[in-house]
């Protein structure tokens, strides 16, 4: 995430912002650019506030430094170290005041630098003088985390940018529950039944099945983007990917064991980034492992897919994952859950609803297991609905491209204890 540096000296205060952002409140924000932000801030709430803009994803390139203090103390600190890109600060100050506080500070600015004041008095003389003197936004009490995000992307996101497409990550609460799979008909799903632009990228470099579904096997994907980001624009990317129908293009994994696949928390930003700007839509087949990237992956992706099966391990698995998502995407909407092959003949198994109910959440779709059925779709490397296109599984592929591109909702989410499923876990 973003570099945050906190130096906070002041007490408390009245509460002064809204409540923290609601999930869906920032889907339409884009990531903000490599700009430095400090803010200064009067009241503690204020100063949580901006704690919590600091751990959004959209600010992950975002150097922030809160200080406890006021347009005075800005104006001190300026005086010796040059300003940042933007300077947020909280003022208390009477209207009739305030431009008269602000002009040590007006001395000592850059002139690129902008500004943002959060105030208390909704004057629209105020606001008018400050606009006028260069002020780039005025903000009245109480503001929410949205509130300020949207006023810094106004400042340094270009209006007429092309606008980004949607990243969709698929992961596997456990090894060999059907993520990849499931992530592969979806993008198919979503690319066919809306004629959208999809780009699927196999991000399992060593284990990677995306060529044996689509039955390809392109000589270049994933690999050469990755090792070689000083080389990756879209031309770049063009050259790597495999046409798999007329809107559905493949970024392949080598599946090869050549060599070592150890990455960094940051090695797959500039893919995700060109994805971004090269299709409406990118689905990301990430590998059961948790690591620096996969963990980076999933905090910058729009939304989350965790495939599950119902079994001990991936209820716990799932509660662990969904905990440690929540975590690092606090302001984004819980990730979707599938449940996978229930119903597999002779397996004990967790019943749907229980499941379910020990999470404290509803799955986005219930895959019954079908062995037949998706045994030839993989053999023949095609789609679920190209192997049976009535069947009940091809319609819950379909309910999943219509949700995952907000083109439908679920059911609000159940309440319910963690109940007797996970306290067989503890038991164990």
């Amino acid at each position: 995430m973003s570099a945050i540096e906190y130096s906070i000296d002041s007490g408390g205060a009245a509460d002064f912002s809204a409540d923290a952002a609601r999930p869906g409140d920032l889907d339409q924000l884009r990531p903000l650019p490599r700009i430095s932000i400090h803010a200064f801030c009067e009241s503690e709430t204020v100063q949580r506030l901006m704690e919590r803009c600091g751990q959004d994803r959209r600010m992950a390139k975002v150097s922030l430094r809160i200080t406890g203090g006021s347009i005075a103390a800005a104006a001190n600190m300026f005086a010796s170290v040059s300003t940042p890109n933007l300077i947020i600060l909280e003022a208390a100050t009477e209207p009739r005041s305030l431009l008269a506080e602000l002009a040590p500070l007006a001395e000592v600015c850059d002139p690129s630098t902008k500004v943002i004041i959060i105030g208390r008095h909704n004057d629209i003389a105020l606001y008018r003088d400050l606009i006028r003197h260069g002020i780039s936004e005025y903000m009245v009490a109480p503001v929410s985390m949205a509130d300020v995000l949207t006023a810094v992307s106004a400042i340094f996101v270009d209006p007429e940018a092309e606008p980004l497409g949607r990243s969709l990550a698929f992961i596997g609460a456990k090894g060999g529950c059907g993520s990849s799979i499931i992530a592969h008909n979806c993008a198919w799903g979503i690319s066919n039944l809306f004629s959208t632009e999809t780009i699927l990228a196999d991000l399992d470099l060593p284990y990677g099945t995306a060529n044996i579904d689509f039955d390809q096997d392109p000589p270049q994907g994933i690999s050469e983007a990755v090792f070689a980001p000083d080389r990756l624009d879209e031309v770049f990317l063009d050259r790597l990917l495999t046409k798999c129908s007329e809107h559905l293009s493949l970024l392949a994994a080598p599946s090869m064991l050549d060599r070592a696949y150890d990455f960094e928390a940051g090695a797959f930003h500039p893919i995700l980034e060109i994805l971004q700007r090269s299709a409406p839509v990118s689905v990301l087949d990430v590998p059961h492992i948790w690591s620096d990237w996969t963990r980076s992956v999933l905090a910058e992706a729009d939304e989350v897919v965790v495939t599950a099966v119902p079994d001990l391990a991936s209820l716990r698995n799932t509660k662990n994952l969904f905990d440690a998502l929540k975590k690092i995407r606090p302001n984004d909407k819980a990730p979707h859950l599938i449940l996978n092959q229930v119903g597999m003949p002779k397996r004990p198994e967790i019943a749907p609803n229980e499941f379910c109910e020990s999470l404290e959440l509803e799955a986005a779709a219930i895959i019954p297991f079908d062995a037949v059925l998706f045994g030839n779709a993989s053999n023949s490397g095609r789609m679920i609905a190209e192997i049976d296109k009535k069947s009940p599984v091809a319609e819950t592929f379909s309910q999943m491209a219509h949700l995952l591109t907000g083109r439908a909702t679920i059911k609000k989410a159940r309440k319910g204890g963690l109940g007797k499923v996970l306290a067989r876990l503890r038991g164990r």
